[in-house]
């Protein structure tokens, strides 16, 4: 079962890498089909089953979906041990399945379990219970599990760039990083310590409250409009978070998904307008 697994987590590594939209640390989407954006997810299984219903995949091909930080949080064993891994797993089935159609973008979360480094949620450090459950499913092949798990995660793209000038990732630059932050991190290869702070995927992945003066100025480096982010929590699911920002989140039971076609251009208010709450869905 375990070279099962090493097996499968291989297989979704070269599928993040050969991504037939990917070009260097981005995925670049052309203008046309349907892009669902979901924010994190966080081990929330019903979550992710209701957006793999509304994505259909099988049945439109133009559709495209962004998953991000799938791990650290959902159901948890009787010792505390956090099992988001399952679903991590099932994610990657999807992709496998889907290999142009899913698109999976590194997070914060990703890069501490790269690094084995501590990272806090819901009072509790979430790495060593998500190692814990790791050791006690494989046993003696657990590290090989775990190297497999932490070359997916870095194989994992930046961003998504689409041609209608949205651009959605895990996160961006906190302002007191945005004028050190270089960009072109997108246009090469990733490197160890680029998720290490304060290198730039840190930085990228780790930022919150972001003011509007470098939302704009980093729209106009990266030849963008507006924004699409996750990371940052919402109790409502999403919020409008700048005059080019919207934030979502897909971990819980207000979470919610943004269908974006991919043909036209959008205000942040018409995103707004769009959002689908995932509790809708069958």
């Amino acid at each position: 079962m375990s070279q099962a697994v090493i097996d499968l987590l291989q297989s979704g590594q070269a599928a993040c890498e050969n991504d037939k939209w990917r070009k260097d640390n981005l995925i670049l989407l052309p203008s046309k089909g349907t892009l669902i954006a979901t924010g994190d997810i966080h081990g929330h299984r019903r979550n992710f089953e209701r957006i793999a219903t509304y994505a259909d995949l099988e049945n439109n091909p133009g559709n495209h979906v962004l998953l991000q930080e799938i791990i650290h949080g959902g159901e948890a064993d009787v010792f505390g041990r956090c099992l988001s891994y399952q679903l991590l797993l099932d994610v990657i089935e999807y992709k496998v399945k889907f290999p142009d159609q899913v698109h999976i973008v590194l997070g914060n979360h990703d890069t501490t379990f790269i690094n084995n480094s501590r990272v806090m949620k819901g009072g509790r450090e979430m790495n060593q219970a998500f190692r814990d459950a790791l050791d006690d499913q494989y046993g003696k092949l657990s590290e090989d599990v775990k190297l497999a798990m932490r070359q997916f995660m870095f194989a994992q793209p930046l961003a998504i760039k689409c041609e209608n000038g949205l651009w959605l990732s895990h996160s961006l630059p906190a302002d007191r990083f945005a004028k050190q932050f270089d960009e072109t991190i997108f246009k090469r290869q990733l490197r160890i310590n680029d998720i290490v702070k304060p290198g730039d995927a840190y930085i990228l992945t780790w930022g919150r409250r972001m003011s509007q003066e470098s939302l704009d100025d980093l729209a106009k480096r990266l030849g963008v409009k507006g924004f699409v982010l996750g990371h940052q929590a919402q109790p409502d699911g999403f919020s409008k978070a700048g005059n080019n920002l919207i934030i979502i989140a897909s971990d819980h039971n207000h979470g919610c998904l943004l269908p974006i076609d991919l043909s036209r251009s959008y205000s942040t208010d018409e995103l707004v307008e769009s959002v689908v709450p995932l509790a809708s869905i069958a």
